[in-house]
């Protein structure tokens, strides 16, 4: 079953599907170590990994098993990022959320944006009950994210990753359908009581 790819936006962001010419722009995002330092992978040093995740971008959506976005910014089309719901399950109604942005971008609430835009989608459209995430313990800010659009922190995978040699934990965070905080929510309950 294919799964068709949207074009989503925000306020401040498009999030729309790959194309080829963003391998350059995807090469320099995961061929920054400081972007890869929590990865379970290390950076980029060869350019045909972008063209082969520009690739997995397409099977994933060929196959039907989820959606990865690339983010600009609205204002200027600048290259801000990536996002994704992975591994769709319809009979279990879950994915997995996953970003990831550029360093230039970080610390301007462009995560939470995109990941909120993308799970609206989700829920929406793919009738999620359940989405999970993990991120590495040492990497709070990304934790933050996930906090911001209601998600819990559930667990610990004891050093499930090792990186050139290095070990680390991960914190495996969940967001259930009842806890999901729809924008139209506030909107509707601020008309109710006028």
């Amino acid at each position: 079953m294919t799964l068709a790819t949207p074009t989503l936006h925000t306020a401040r962001l498009r999030l729309r599907p790959f194309a080829d010419d963003d391998a350059g722009h995807l090469f320099a995002l995961h061929g920054n170590p400081r972007v890869m330092r929590y990865w379970d992978s290390p950076p980029w040093s060869e350019p045909a990994r972008a063209e082969r995740f520009l690739a997995t971008c397409r099977k994933m959506a060929d196959d039907g098993t989820g959606a990865r976005l690339a983010i600009n910014r609205a204002s200027d089309g600048a290259f801000v990022g990536w996002c994704t719901l992975t591994a769709w399950n319809a009979e279990y109604r879950s994915a997995s959320l996953g970003y990831c942005l550029d360093e230039a971008m970080w610390g301007h609430g462009f995560a939470t944006e995109a990941a909120h835009a993308l799970l609206e989608w989700g829920f929406r459209t793919l009738d999620l009950n359940r989405v999970q995430a993990e991120v590495d313990t040492r990497n709070p800010a990304s934790a933050r994210v996930l906090e911001k659009l209601g998600f819990r922190r559930e667990g610990t995978l004891r050093e499930d990753c090792v990186v050139n040699g290095e070990v680390s934990d991960s914190w495996v965070f969940g967001l259930l359908r009842r806890e999901w905080r729809s924008p139209a929510a506030p909107d509707a309950a601020r008309r109710e009581q006028l």
